[in-house]
């Protein structure tokens, strides 16, 4: 008899909340077996899900401090080195013989690809007689759990949340604690490293973000404890600190969404409540990014193309996009001459992390000033975010270009400079990342042209505007307009205006 258990680490990096790992223990205990852990190193699906290399980075650091918490607990981690996900049920399979496992545990994962993949290696331990049990935890309501009366996935995001918020209050709400060790100590494990040979692809460091599930915890109290009150107030200002910075933390399950509504819900009891009073608004409107989380983990599940790229309303498939090669090369390096967007993509090259707000300015600008299609945007991101998730990425583009689900109306287009002047006033996070701008004065760096503005101290290496912003407008409107179909019966005159 099998009495051994394996514990598979995949996006859920992390001892704390881990139902996988809690569920790996505690079979062994009841039979007398052992507990092992496993990760994958997939070099070649890395290169065909386009994981940016600072996020590859990052695993490689909490893996190897992952590896030194388990053997504190007696748990040893095992490291497969192979190719792709093609390779995983014959590996996984003859490591199980080899440890004699008699069942496999992991948290389930949203993606078309990793689906397929358990799917395949659970056929092929079932041939040999080891079960594989998957947990639901990179959301706070798993998918196909929040349904609309015809027990069919919400289309729009506002229902969505009033049941996913109402099921939620009625649920337990308490991180599972870190097991208790298993066996003695183990010596420290030696160091892993994934050896990423990709090619055209340069190493990253992620040495910017400090490593480490303690790490993560402490951010987390420190922003409930001390930003969240004004979070409302302060989240669309990337020039201040407004904002969690935990998103590289979730991707990779560090940290668990569960951690995150256990510790608001600690001091701010009211914050899933409709209305509840002034003092949990900011708390309710973070709960609300978790919700919009757990939105598009839930789409990708319910419609499972969107993992192939495809447009979420089939009407947008007539768009004709110009796709312009060296106008996206310049939106890439951050030289579009529109500031904001330029300092955003500044930001996102060196630091592999971008503000949301400034994620919704450079998406619109893309797709809908330069009609570059949202794929090509999507898949830069993905490229190089530290905090990379095909889901959030691939429904925070489509709701940008007005493609997706519940996404912002076609007509919508964020104007880059109205967008400057609001959430970048002083100009100090244009400064920051553009320093050929510093002695700009303040006025023209929320121009579409400041080097028409004539108020340089001195002449600064920028380059000119990619496209002027009425132009641009008008031209989207028309190319965009092939989906107003969809889009006629939420149209006001206010909508109209906006951008």
């Amino acid at each position: 008899m099998k009495t051994n258990s394996l514990m598979w680490f995949r996006t859920d990096l992390r001892l704390t909340d881990n139902a996988a790992l809690c569920a790996a223990v505690a079979a062994a205990r009841s039979q007398g077996g052992q507990v092992h852990a496993l990760f994958c190193v997939t070099p070649a699906q890395w290169e065909l899900h386009d994981m940016a290399a600072i996020q590859l980075d990052f695993i490689e650091r909490h893996v190897n401090l992952l590896a030194r918490s388990l053997a504190a607990l007696g748990i040893p981690l095992h490291v497969l080195h192979l190719a792709d996900f093609a390779a995983l049920p014959q590996a996984i399979s003859d490591l199980c013989r080899q440890l004699q496992i008699g069942a496999l545990f992991a948290h389930a994962e949203p993606e078309i690809n990793e689906i397929v993949r358990d799917n395949k290696v659970a056929s092929a331990l079932q041939r040999d007689g080891v079960s594989f049990e998957l947990f639901a935890g990179h959301c706070l309501q798993p998918p196909g759990a929040v349904l609309n009366q015809s027990g069919q996935m919400f289309r729009v995001f506002t229902p969505f949340a009033r049941v996913w918020r109402r099921q939620l209050l009625a649920l337990p709400c308490l991180p599972l604690a870190v097991p208790e060790p298993v066996g003695a100590a183990l010596p420290d494990p030696a160091p892993v490293s994934f050896n990423d040979t990709r090619t055209n692809v340069i190493p990253q460091s992620s040495a910017l973000w400090q490593a480490g599930e303690g790490h993560a915890r402490r951010l987390l109290m420190t922003f409930v404890d001390s930003e969240l009150a004004n979070y409302h107030e302060q989240r669309d200002f990337p020039a201040m600190e407004g904002t969690s910075a935990l998103s590289p933390y979730l991707a990779i399950g560090v940290l668990s969404p569960r951690q995150c509504l256990a510790a608001v819900l600690l001091r701010y009891p009211e914050a899933l409540m409709e209305g509840g009073g002034w003092a949990s608004r900011g708390a309710y409107i973070w709960l609300t990014e978790l919700c919009w989380r757990d939105f598009y983990r839930h789409l990708l599940v319910a419609f499972p193309t969107l993992c192939k790229g495809q447009n979420f309303n089939s009407l947008a498939d007539a768009i004709v996009w110009r796709n312009d090669q060296q106008e996206f090369q310049r939106w890439c390096e951050g030289a579009t001459g529109y500031p904001i967007v330029d300092a955003a993509m500044r930001q996102l090259n060196q630091t592999g992390w971008m503000h949301n707000r400034l994620r919704m300015i450079v998406a619109s600008f893309l797709t809908k000033h330069l009609l570059i299609d949202w794929r090509w945007g999507e898949r830069y991101f993905r490229r190089q975010l530290i905090d990379g998730d095909l889901a959030a990425n691939n429904g925070g583009w489509q709701w940008s270009a007005g493609t997706g689900c519940d996404a912002q109306p076609y007509f919508r287009i964020f104007n880059p400079i109205s967008q400057s002047e609001k959430f970048d006033p002083e100009g100090k996070f244009i400064r920051k990342w553009l320093p050929q701008l510093s002695q700009v004065a303040t006025l023209a760096l929320h121009r579409a042209d400041i080097h028409g503005a004539d108020l340089f101290a001195s002449g600064p290496d920028y380059p000119r505007p990619v496209v002027e912003h009425r132009a641009a407008r008008e031209r989207a409107l028309i190319a965009l307009g092939v989906m107003k179909r969809a889009s006629a019966s939420t149209i006001t005159p206010a909508a109209r205006r906006a951008g």
